[in-house]
C-alpha cells in the first residue's frame, strides 16, 4: 500500500506557488517543498491538517492510497 500526496496537482489546479503556501500555513518552504516530492515517506497529520484549513479541502482529495 502506497500513499500519495497530490499537493502539487492541487496546487498546479488553482495557481497556487509553494511559496505562497508556505506563507499560508506558517509551513517552511522545504516542508512544502516535501509534500510536492514524489518521495513523501512521512508526514505529520498536524500538517496536512495546516494544508487542508489552508486550501479549504478534505484529507481524502489531498492524499490517495494506492
Amino acid at each position: 500500500m502506497a500513499i500519495r500526496v497530490k499537493l502539487r496537482d492541487i496546487l498546479e489546479q488553482r495557481g497556487i506557488s509553494q511559496r505562497e503556501l508556505a506563507r499560508m500555513t506558517g509551513l517552511r518552504a522545504s516542508t512544502v517543498n516535501h509534500l510536492c516530492s514524489d518521495k513523501v515517506d512521512r508526514v505529520y497529520l498536524e500538517t496536512l491538517e495546516l494544508v487542508c484549513k489552508a486550501l479549504n479541502i478534505s484529507i481524502d482529495e489531498l492524499i490517495e492510497i494506492e
